[in-house]
C-alpha cells in the first residue's frame, strides 16, 4: 500500500512539474517579448529625441548665422561712416 501511495505521489509530482515547465517557458517567452518591446520603444523614443534636438539646433544655428551676417553688415557700414567722417575732418583741415 505504501508503494502504491508513493508511486502515485511521484507520478502526480512529475506530472505537475512538466506542466509547470511548459507554463514557465511560456511566461519566459512572454517576458522576453515584453523586454524586447520595451527596448524597441526606448530606442524609438531616443531616436525621436535626437531628431527633435537636431531640428532645434539647426534652427538655432541658422539664426546665429543670420545674426553674424547682420553684425558684419553693420560693422561694414560703421566702418564706412568712420571713413567718411575721417575724410571730412581731413578735408576740413586742408
Amino acid at each position: 500500500m505504501k508503494k502504491l501511495l508513493l508511486s502515485t505521489v511521484l507520478v502526480v509530482a512529475l506530472g505537475l512539474s512538466f506542466t509547470s515547465c511548459r507554463e514557465t517557458e511560456k511566461k519566459a517567452d512572454d517576458m522576453g517579448d515584453a523586454i524586447e518591446n520595451a527596448a524597441d520603444d526606448t530606442a524609438d523614443a531616443m531616436e525621436d529625441a535626437a531628431d527633435d534636438a537636431a531640428d532645434k539646433t539647426e534652427g538655432a544655428l541658422e539664426k546665429a548665422g543670420k545674426a553674424i551676417d547682420n553684425a558684419t553688415n553693420e560693422v561694414k557700414e560703421a566702418g564706412k561712416a568712420v571713413d567718411g567722417a575721417a575724410k571730412e575732418i581731413v578735408g576740413d583741415d586742408n
